[in-house]
């Protein structure tokens, strides 16, 4: 099946990551016609634009029909996913899902291109697919890589993530509270349970039992379940009054040696990976730098001297990019060759 052939419905098309789909798709050349937005009921009727030349009229979830859709792009938050997926899915279309809803279900998949393609092959089974956290996403991105050169044991991490997770009223938000702040307005928040203009948040999603976050769990979890090892990980993820681009700091220990230098030539190698890195010369990437582009971005390479074999680095990637559309649709690329061995797919 050519990519020309694929009738694709995005889920949740008027947020900000459902645009970006929209942007991606176009970008990678899945023609306008063969493309469906579709959102929530106050939005059925809105215009969005489908690259330069195009406009698509949003469609209302509540009454979607996705028979004859091949694929659905969905992102319209945990519980909607959760109702509608399986419906999409028991009317043949096969959803690729950017909520947290169906990740840690044994029999759905949860995908990086580049890491674990090969664990598509069990979609059929619910013909739902799970796109990782977008933390997850850069972090594995830079794991895997060392992983193959030695086992990692355990990962230390510190997450910096930009309001643009938590929606664009978050990233409102943000914006009116910095205008307050500099001509000494009141500050309402409404996203998040601390002002984030001129502040940092040590919490993203709630708190569980264990005092840990469920961000926090979910990139342990998640990390082990898409590397298939046994790695340890833990984790505080933080907001930042940042629009655009997420940042790690991870501290990884490995089994045995790896050296600064070969862990560079291994990460420069990998696909969707770019070091940047020269401390001398102050090159490192920050969160303003990665926004817009495809790459996971990997600076700040060196031996963590505390542990016999340990190296530090710092991931920077465009969450809304990387961390949620573009890994969708690449998933859905992946997908393509496969619909054909589903029957009344072949086209």
């Amino acid at each position: 099946m050519k990519k020309q052939n694929v009738k694709i419905a995005v889920v949740g098309a008027t947020g900000n990551v459902g645009r970006a789909m929209l942007s991606i798709l176009e970008e990678h050349g899945f023609p306008a016609e063969n493309i469906t937005a579709v959102a929530s009921e106050k939005s059925k009727g809105q215009q969005i634009s489908y690259g330069e030349k195009h406009i698509l009229v949003v469609k209302s979830l509540t009454h979607f029909d996705f028979s004859g859709y091949h694929l659905a792009l969905f992102s319209p938050g945990g519980k909607v996913s959760a109702e509608y997926a399986p419906k999409a899915a028991a009317a043949g279309c096969v959803v690729i899902d950017n909520t947290s809803h169906f990740r840690m279900d044994a029999d759905v998949p949860l995908v990086v291109p580049e890491i674990n393609a090969d664990a598509l092959k069990d979609f059929t089974k619910r013909r739902i697919v799970a796109n990782p956290n977008c933390s997850t996403i850069q972090l594995v991105m830079a794991l895997k890589p060392l992983h193959d050169l030695s086992p990692i044991k355990r990962v230390v991490v510190s997450t910096y993530q930009s309001v643009s997770g938590a929606g664009k009223e978050a990233m409102d938000e943000l914006f009116h509270q910095t205008r307050g702040v500099l001509v000494n307005d009141a500050l309402e928040n409404n996203c998040f349970t601390r002002p984030i203009a001129f502040n940092v948040i040590p919490q993203i999603d709630v708190f569980r039992d264990d005092g840990y976050t469920k961000e926090e769990w979910k990139m342990a979890v998640e990390t082990q379940k898409i590397m298939d090892a046994p790695i340890q990980v833990t984790a505080t993820c933080v907001r930042v009054p940042v629009f655009v681009g997420h940042a790690v700091a991870a501290t990884i220990e490995f089994e045995g040696p790896v050296s600064v230098a070969k862990a560079r030539q291994k990460l420069s190698q990998f696909p969707g990976v770019r070091v940047v890195d020269n401390p001398e010369d102050y090159q490192f990437t920050t969160p303003i730098e990665c926004a817009g582009d495809d790459d996971v971005y990997i600076s700040r390479i060196r031996q963590d001297k505390t542990v016999e074999h340990g190296l530090s680095l710092w991931i920077v990637a465009d969450n809304i990019r990387k961390g949620a559309a573009l890994n969708a649709v690449q998933i859905a690329e992946r997908l393509i060759p496969l619909l054909d061995s589903l029957p009344g797919f072949s086209v």
